[in-house]
């Protein structure tokens, strides 16, 4: 599991802020909610990990929308790559962490 920065930072790029949200509807606001919200379950991303350590993170808004988080650690802030809902495959897996 990834070390999550203290205090907690987020750091966004423009693009990315823009391509969620046109992507996904995912406002990047919503985005660092999930890191404040439990539970929290943070996995690496192996496949995605090439030029730097990548993970992702199951989690859930202040309105229990469910998102699904990729995201590296840069400066010791929260790198947000891409932010959509959960699929069927992620909703089952964090279900099962939630019981």
């Amino acid at each position: 599991m990834a070390k999550l920065p203290t205090p907690l930072a987020f750091d966004w790029d423009k693009g990315n802020i823009e391509k969620n949200w046109i992507n996904h509807k995912v406002h990047y606001k919503e985005t660092e909610e999930v890191f404040l919200n439990r539970p929290l379950m943070i996995f690496p991303d192996i496949k995605h990990s090439i030029l730097e350590k990548r993970f992702q993170a199951l989690g859930v808004t202040d309105n229990k929308r469910e998102l699904s988080i990729f995201f590296t650690i840069r400066n010791k802030k929260i790198r947000i790559i891409s932010a959509r809902n959960q699929n069927k495959k992620e909703k089952q897996r964090y279900a099962k962490k939630e019981n």
